[in-house]
């Protein structure tokens, strides 16, 4: 029940916004905004001075402030609200939010208004959790999947999985109720067992997604590869159009990896620049060497420059440490040979003696990155060999690790579901109780529960009982 304010808005703007929540909002904003006064229009900025009650007649304000009121239910938080528009000083801001709590409010905890949101009944935990990540979005693509789980998209089709499930569970409990009519059989167990299978693919393609959420949120992860000297530096200089990273003659001169993002078209891509592959004595080298490695496991997509024709071995070597990625050959300082430039020919006699014909390679080409030649074609082709285009309005891709475990778990209970309804293959194999079957429904439903916060009460499922069946009516 208490009141609280904070800082709305980062500092250095040129206006400031505090935000009020709570049941003394607007006596609070009453006293210390002389202009207003009860009965002031909901929604409505009024212009007033803001100063001390206290204050005598003729005592400079604090600031002219903008108050506009927003009356439970119709506000963020479901309470009684306000915001305060004044300068961006931070002294003033400061000072009128030292004013509001010399007033009864206090001072607001990290993500507290968001909080009395959901605990209001304004949003579910997962559209609590799109806050954050609206505000922490900084492309496009974040973007649109923050705003997709803001506006329900998420917890909709949550919802609809849940009555999907509930209708599954409440069928079962009627049967553990009339357990002792052992010939009763409320609904067909192939009906059954189809829409256990088809909720467990929706569950399933939702948890897949999780990937490509993470790519989206947290950068789609390129290496940079290739040995020493070959340009791959100054290759991230020119995609970043930043001197990130030391170029020089000298072999071996990036001990380290090096990571920037970009951002091509409205999907954030992590570049990481890495130390040169060759053969080397030097400790601190070959710790840089050895962090290669690492970084060439953890991406999702590998630039492997070169300036010369591979070797047999070299080739295979890479082919091997990629298999499992998106691999794109670059053949760098096109304008120091002539003999180099041609696209295919330099690696198609390599590869046809290769053991197997690769299938992860996802264009060859010829750039110079010194003379930032065709860097736009190697832009389309990293950006096709993600694999990952603007999420659609409709569609909706996991995110957060929480949400991906809740419903790894949900699809572990419900495959249990799936085969203690799945027919016995021997005639003599006892089948799966009804009340086993009935529990790992509800922990189905209790794991899904977890992502929006709510849950099925066995209130609930009684109530679907009597509302959808008749029982001797």
């Amino acid at each position: 029940m208490d009141t609280i304010c904070a800082i709305a808005t980062a500092p250095g703007g040129a206006i400031g916004i505090i935000r009020l929540s709570g049941p003394e909002t607007f006596s609070i904003t009453q006293r210390v905004c002389p202009r207003v006064v009860p009965g002031c229009p909901a929604r409505t900025a009024i212009l007033s001075p803001i100063l001390s009650p206290s204050a005598g007649l003729g005592t400079q304000p604090l600031d002219e402030v903008l108050v506009t009121h927003f009356p439970s239910p119709h506000s963020y938080t479901g309470e009684d609200c306000a915001e305060i528009s004044c300068h961006g000083s931070a002294y003033i801001l400061n000072k009128v939010l030292e004013l509001l709590i010399s007033q009864g409010a206090r001072l607001a905890q990290p993500g507290e208004f968001t909080q009395r949101a959901y605990l209001n009944g304004k949003m579910d935990l997962s559209q609590a959790e799109a806050v954050a990540d609206l505000i922490a979005s900084t492309n496009q693509a974040t973007h649109q999947l923050a705003m997709s789980q803001l506006r329900g998209q998420f917890s909709s089709e949550l919802s609809t999985l849940r009555e999907k499930l509930l209708h599954l569970t409440s069928l079962l409990e009627l049967e553990l109720d009339f357990s002792d009519h052992e010939e009763l059989e409320f609904a067909n167990r192939n009906e059954l067992l189809s829409l256990a299978q088809d909720i467990d693919k929706r569950i399933t393609t939702l948890a897949h997604s999780f990937e490509t959420g993470q790519a989206l949120k947290q950068g789609v992860p390129v290496a940079i590869a290739g040995k020493t000297n070959v340009g791959k530096s100054t290759l991230l200089n020119r995609l970043l159009k930043d001197d990130r990273a030391i170029v020089s003659d000298v072999h071996g001169t990036t001990r380290d990896t090096i990571e920037d993002t970009i951002n091509l078209r409205g999907v954030q891509f992590r570049f990481i620049d890495t130390a040169g592959l060759r053969q080397t004595s030097d400790e601190v080298e070959q710790i840089g060497i050895e962090r290669t490695y690492a970084a060439i496991e953890k991406a999702r997509i590998i630039l492997w420059v070169i300036d010369e024709k591979p070797s047999q071995d070299e080739l295979e070597g890479m082919l091997e440490r990629c298999k499992d990625k998106q691999l794109i050959v670059i053949k760098n300082k096109t304008d120091l040979s002539t003999s180099f430039v041609q696209t295919e020919f330099v690696l198609s006699s390599t590869l046809e003696n290769t053991k197997e014909a690769p299938s992860n390679i996802r264009a060859i080409l010829s750039i110079s990155a010194k003379f930032d030649k065709d860097i736009t074609a190697l832009e389309d082709a990293v950006y096709s060999a993600a694999g990952i285009t603007l999420p659609a309005d409709t569609d909706v891709i996991i995110t957060s690790a929480r949400h991906y475990e809740a419903l790894l778990r949900a699809h572990d209970s419900l495959s249990r579901v799936i085969q203690g309804l799945t027919p016995p293959s021997s005639p003599t194999a006892f089948p799966v109780p009804t009340d086993l079957i009935a529990e790992d429904l509800r922990l189905t439903l209790s794991a899904l529960a977890d992502i929006t916060g709510g849950a099925i009460t066995p209130q609930e499922t009684l109530n679907n009982i009597f509302s959808h069946f008749c029982v001797g009516k």
